[in-house]
């Protein structure tokens, strides 16, 4: 009996670690046959698990909510509890690893009977945290979807709305989940662009999980730091404009990274690029890094065109006219500092 309530334990964990389980992956990771991981997936169903069983090739087991909290030692009260205050953990950014936090959000959510899931939806809403500034309503839901998604490599669908209002359908691969200035965001490959995405999770809508399981592309902590940051600056800005460049758009993106998204071929040999700041020297900065050599036009619009060129041509002017004179005790200190 021992071994029988050791292995369904087992067989309990590795169901809550992946979306998805092949019966065949199963019975080799318990070390046993099919058949046993059939009679223990019964044990734990009599116990109150809900676990879907897909006939098939690609068929297994998936662990599903079922009509009562299943035995977690926990009562529904303390069940609710619990997803609370995870919820408000990931949403606030309480705790350092979110990641952690929204997993252990997911696992819970997952066996919560839909009743109680309706009330920690219902109670979280009311529950917030004194001093801190809060960032745009997230799902908890959502993310919960979202991290299991990416935690089992599944791809998924989603309707996601832009800042601009305009709406799409996007099939992803999701890669990470990521909180920065108290939004949540989803870096994942997008398979009908064929890109890098990211997106604010609070504009994401109607998750859906198409049991489809993808092998992940390699991305460095450094490089999903760097698509998040991208991604918190693409913004709208008070000056904006487009740089159309003599520069093919595979090259561009070579050369600007991360910093190329948006843009866009304008044909073979040029490439569109949106460019913007708070302020006509902003969006200046933002011209200066076009390629050296590489010649460009811009629709930047009046006032910022008239006051971005007075600013170079007094610039030019700057470095045309003879420089003034060095001050004597700095003269000094740069003899000095040049070598004997």
């Amino acid at each position: 009996m021992a071994d029988t309530t050791t292995r369904a334990l087992s067989l309990l964990n590795l169901l809550q670690t992946h979306r998805h389980w092949p019966g065949s992956e199963l019975a080799v990771r318990l070390g046993v046959t099919e058949r046993t991981v059939r009679r223990d997936v019964e044990r734990l169903r009599d116990l109150g698990y809900r676990i879907e069983s897909i006939p098939g090739a690609a068929g297994g087991y998936r662990l599903e909510a079922g009509s009562a909290v299943p035995p977690l030692l926990l009562t529904d009260e303390e069940a609710v509890a619990m997803a609370i205050g995870l919820r408000v953990a990931a949403s606030q950014r309480l705790v350092s690893g979110p990641e952690t936090t929204i997993t252990a959000l997911a696992k819970l959510e997952q066996v919560l009977p839909a009743p109680l899931r309706r009330r920690v939806a219902a109670l979280a809403q009311t529950v917030q945290p004194a001093g801190l500034n809060a960032g745009a309503a997230v799902s908890g839901e959502v993310l919960g979807e979202l991290a299991l998604a990416t935690r089992d490599h599944e791809r998924v669908r989603f309707t996601y709305t832009a800042a601009s209002g305009e709406v799409t359908h996007r099939r992803v691969e999701p890669h990470a989940l990521a909180p920065a200035d108290r939004h949540w965001y989803l870096l994942c490959w997008d398979l009908d662009k064929e890109d890098w995405r990211t997106f604010r999770v609070d504009r994401l809508t109607d998750v859906a999980h198409t049991r489809v399981l993808f092998e992940p592309k390699p991305l460095t902590p450094e490089q999903i730091e760097e698509f998040i940051f991208v991604a918190r600056s693409w913004a709208r800005q008070a000056v904006e404009a487009d740089a159309v460049m003599e520069l093919p758009l595979d090259e561009m993106r070579d050369y600007f990274g991360q910093w190329g998204q948006g843009a866009t071929a304008e044909d073979a040999t040029h490439t569109r690029w949106p460019v913007g700041g708070s302020d006509f020297r902003e969006t200046m900065y933002g011209l200066s890094w076009i390629p050296a050599g590489v010649d460009y036009t811009t629709d930047l619009t009046s006032p910022a065109r008239e006051e971005l060129r007075e600013t170079l041509e007094r610039m030019l002017r700057a470095l045309d006219a003879p420089a003034p004179p060095v001050p004597p005790d700095r003269a000094l200190a740069r003899e000095r500092q040049l070598p004997a």
